[in-house]
């Protein structure tokens, strides 16, 4: 069959990898893919935001599944558009997506069905927000309501911060603004629970934690991810039933209240505390980096999983995962999160180590003619499996620095948590 993946990111590099392993598979075509996807498919220089687009390119290269990558595409309404077709199309329709696409949606939810969350207040201005910051314990985070390509949630140590980030948010920033979230801030540790779902039967699909903040010893701005490690230090039986029990089960029971079947990939952004979960946020995709630190440790072919939840026979798959850890640090251009250098040239890809537990997932890549350019923020993302976190990252650092590319910079301590050097 012929497979399509829409994205261009480091998550959709992970996946295409992970399906050239799939016997059924004739062609893979990424929409629009990267530097790292053309070598194992065929890209395709596709608008993903335009879905007459992706369905003539479905059409003309006989697609039989669409795998969405992104949040937007599915936020807005990819999988009802295909619905009444003949190709099977990945992921969780526009109602479900809206667990993403609006975090006041999830947090009435939440509300609704008692599913553990942070206190939060809902406004609609400038002055009301403040005057309740005025009334409020600090720290307090914000967040903007729709997607912000995660990077729409202050944590707000200061009043001054805070009324910064009301402003930034209504002054548009992140799209237009008619509402914004107040939350009280959760003291614990993040951790990223994954799931998979074909509306019907959930199963876990390991976890991972991300480390979000652009500085060492996670300070600074709140990137897309700096990098992550799989499995998370934090998981016990004990915890990951409170997990399915009181958020996981209760939102899926929700949506179906609502009428709303969910399928896909859903990913929960957890803060745990004494042991205890409190959901942060819901994707309704697999993370980046988090996708690519945890793909690589499946055994089981990706594409039966994918196909099992468009058909609804999830509870037929058996997942087998390598024990191995994993460890995915990402290679930034200088300046991300903010104003950063675009088309700069990345030579020495040859004197980088790949191999199955050594790899490099291609981002913010762009091929050219004169060869290999960034073009995005989060550029490349190198992984390594190893029988220990240390190992694995030393791995990678190796692998960067061997790169030696000048226009970029990373975490040296991603994994710091678990690792004791």
């Amino acid at each position: 069959m012929n497979v399509g993946i829409i994205g261009s990111g480091g998550r959709e590099n992970a996946i295409c990898l992970s399906l050239t392993k799939s016997k059924r598979i004739k062609n893979i075509y990424c929409l629009p893919g990267n530097a790292g996807t053309v070598n194992i498919s065929k890209n395709l220089n596709v608008n993903i935001e335009n879905f007459q687009e992706i369905k003539k390119a479905v059409e003309i290269n006989k697609i039989d599944l669409l795998i969405v990558g992104p949040e937007k595409p599915l936020v807005n309404g990819i999988v009802d558009y295909f619905n009444n077709t003949n190709v099977k199309i990945f992921g969780p329709n526009k109602a479900a997506s809206q667990l993403e696409g609006s975090k006041i949606f999830t947090k009435n939810l939440c509300k609704k069905y008692k599913i553990p969350t942070a206190k939060f207040g809902i406004f609609q201005n400038s002055k009301e927000t403040k005057n309740f910051i005025n009334h409020s314990n600090i720290p307090v985070v914000i967040k903007a309501d729709g997607l912000a390509a995660g990077k729409g949630v202050y944590i707000c140590d200061n009043k001054e911060y805070a009324y910064q980030a009301i402003d930034e948010i209504f002054n548009g920033k992140f799209g237009i603004a008619k509402n914004i979230l107040v939350e009280e801030f959760l003291d614990g540790e993040e951790m990223s629970y994954f799931v998979v779902t074909d509306g019907n039967t959930v199963k876990s699909f390991e976890t991972a934690q991300d480390h979000k903040r652009v500085k060492e010893g996670d300070k600074g701005e709140n990137t897309g991810g700096m990098g992550a490690y799989s499995p998370s230090r934090l998981i016990n039986q004990k915890l990951e039933k409170k997990i399915i029990d009181k958020i996981i089960n209760p939102t899926l029971f929700g949506l179906k209240e609502m009428n709303i079947e969910y399928k896909g990939f859903l990913y929960a952004g957890l803060m745990i505390k004494n042991n205890e979960p409190y959901l942060i946020e819901y994707n309704v995709r697999m993370g980046d980096p988090e996708c690519q630190t945890i793909l690589p440790k499946l055994k089981t072919d990706l594409l039966n999983i994918l196909l099992s939840c468009c058909d609804g026979k999830l509870k037929e798959i058996d997942f087998n995962w390598s024990s191995q850890k994993s460890i995915s640090i990402v290679l930034c251009a200088k300046g991300y999160p903010k104003d950063y250098k675009k088309n700069s040239l990345i030579k020495n890809f040859e004197k980088i180590k790949t191999d199955e537990n050594n790899l490099c997932f291609h981002a913010g890549t762009e091929l050219r003619n004169d060869g290999i350019f960034s073009v995005g923020g989060r550029v490349l993302n190198f992984v390594s499996k190893a029988d220990n976190f240390s190992k694995a990252r030393k791995n990678i650092i190796k692998n960067i620095e061997n790169l030696g590319w000048q226009d970029g910079f990373y975490r040296k301590d991603i994994g710091y948590k678990v690792i004791d050097e």
